[in-house]
């Protein structure tokens, strides 16, 4: 059996999606849990520490790799129904509630505590500038968790879709 380009495209898209839906899934049961319990000052350094940490390639392959590749197999089977319907389904769910969410909800507050010089503000600040950024950003990051793991699933079927379409 001879796999196809477009096969590849596709299983490696899905692959991806996963990894960011995993990624976002992950965080929310470990990372998010475990920052809880730690002080004010010590949430935010950390915060900042793994804001920095995350931006590698590693991470741009999955976030955004997801998201182009997504992209061009819902461009390929275009032709193809319903796995086309499935496949802009997930693009479309990547797009407004994994990326969109992120560049602008997640980012801008990630960015607001980077500029803030942690050493130099009072202790009284402190927990203020928490809960603002806390319970804001962990609102936007369970918003694109459901959403990625939506466009995996949407993703999944569309897989099955093909696979049947193709006698895979």
């Amino acid at each position: 059996m001879e796999i196809s380009l477009k096969s590849i495209s596709l299983i490696t898209a899905v692959v991806l999606t996963g990894l960011s839906a995993g990624l976002f899934y992950a965080w929310s049961v470990s990372v998010i849990p475990g920052t809880r319990k730690v002080i004010d000052g010590t949430y935010l350094e950390t915060m900042k520490s793994i804001n920095r940490a995350i931006l590698n390639p590693a991470f741009y392959l999955i976030f955004m790799g997801s998201f182009a590749l997504l992209v061009i197999v819902t461009i390929q089977q275009y032709n193809v129904r319903p796995t086309f319907w499935l496949l802009l389904g997930a693009t479309l769910t990547y797009l407004f509630g994994t990326l969109g969410v992120t560049i602008y909800g997640n980012v801008p507050l990630n960015d607001a505590l980077e500029a803030l010089n942690l050493e130099e503000m009072l202790a009284s600040e402190l927990p203020e500038f928490r809960l603002f950024y806390e319970q804001k950003w962990n609102r936007l990051h369970t918003i694109r968790t459901i959403f990625s793991v939506l466009s995996f699933v949407l993703s999944v079927l569309a897989i099955f879709s093909y696979s049947n379409q193709n006698n895979l």
